[in-house]
């Protein structure tokens, strides 16, 4: 069942690939535009407002300097970001940031986690990544930012970066699930070892399939959840998806995405979004921001789903409750006054005896 908390979406455009490897993804949010994101989600049900294209620095292209490149400029637009993003969700909208390289995830997502320290939500980001980009300026042997975002918020960085959030650390190992991960630099994945990083990587899914991984992965959710999800298109297989600068074989297939997405979707929980690396230069008429966009739709509702649904949990399916009171009852789940469906039944018939 999809519960959608947020009506309104905000496109928050970052145009830089000054955390990259490559040049090329600071056009990755006209990508998305021209893919025709907006009128997309608008489909299902979503207002959306475009906020257009943050202005930052713009890219130096210079080598590492004391472990990291572009430093001063990455922070600058990760300032821009949290920015941003925290006001759209101090408004109550859905941010979706369309970048951009991956160093952006950390204003993105320490705005996020600042947000949720106000508001009393639990906050799980999923990072849907060929990568793990829990690098150091000790452990990277180039120094690109992009490869440190997910340190960096778990308290590993410059002080400059480290301090967005309002709290060092801005999440812990504990907040963050990670899947499609395949390529990781040595010393990193020790330090992913050290740190408890929970992984879902692509032998994982070869292993038990994309139903069972992302079951794990969402294990844990409650009502009280502000689910994160930071998409790095090479997350996907480079066959589908070639417009990226950094394309690592073996990714998930166009079908493994699309029910990652779905099961995503079916929580009710999604309350922000990045969408990065797409990087135009590489790809071919546009076709990864249009398969970039299609996925996006299906975490906002679009469904492959033909057959009957299963029966559920929730009262109105057992039918011990007309479909009315249990939408009540769950109005109070989404408030945060409830955490298990197990609970709704007793309280949808409470609300009735109140009524009584």
């Amino acid at each position: 069942m999809n519960r959608r908390r947020h009506a309104t979406a905000a496109l928050i455009g970052a145009p830089t690939d000054i955390g990259a490897s490559e040049r090329g993804a600071s056009m990755g949010p006209e990508a998305l535009r021209v893919a025709g994101i907006e009128r997309r989600l608008e489909e299902y049900g979503l207002e959306v407002v475009d906020r257009g294209n943050l202005a930052g620095p713009g890219n130096p292209n210079l080598p590492p300097d004391a472990g990291y490149r572009h430093l001063a400029e990455v922070v600058e637009w990760n300032r821009l970001v949290h920015d941003a993003v925290h006001a759209e969700l101090a408004a109550g909208h859905l941010p979706v940031l369309l970048g951009g390289d991956h160093s952006l995830a950390i204003g993105s997502i320490s705005a996020v986690a600042r947000h949720c320290r106000a508001s009393g939500r639990r906050l799980r980001v999923l990072w849907l990544d060929a990568h793990a980009d829990f690098n150091t300026s000790q452990l990277s042997p180039s120094g690109n930012v992009h490869g440190m975002p997910l340190a960096c918020l778990c308290g590993f960085g410059p002080p400059e970066l480290l301090a967005l959030a309002g709290r060092v650390p801005a999440l812990t190992p504990a907040d963050v699930r990670q899947v499609g991960i395949r390529s990781v630099d040595p010393g990193e994945r020790r330090f992913v070892h050290e740190q408890g990083v929970e992984v879902f990587d692509m032998r994982y899914v070869d292993e038990v399939g994309m139903r069972a991984a992302m079951d794990a992965a969402l294990d844990g959710l409650d009502a009280r959840t502000h689910l994160h999800v930071s998409f790095d298109v090479d997350f996907l297989d480079p066959e589908i998806a070639p417009g990226v600068g950094t394309t690592v074989p073996g990714g998930p297939t166009y079908r493994e995405a699309q029910l990652c997405m779905e099961m995503i979707a079916d929580t009710g929980l999604i309350g922000s979004l990045d969408i990065v690396e797409l990087n135009p230069a590489f790809d071919v008429r546009n076709r990864t921001a249009t398969l970039a966009v299609d996925l996006v739709e299906s975490l906002f509702g679009k469904s492959t789903l033909m057959r009957r649904p299963e029966k559920g949990t929730l009262p109105f399916e057992k039918g011990t409750l007309p479909f009315s009171e249990t939408m009540a009852a769950l109005k109070e789940v989404d408030s945060g006054k409830l955490v298990e469906h197990s609970e709704v039944e007793a309280w949808a018939r409470g609300l009735r005896s109140a009524k009584s």
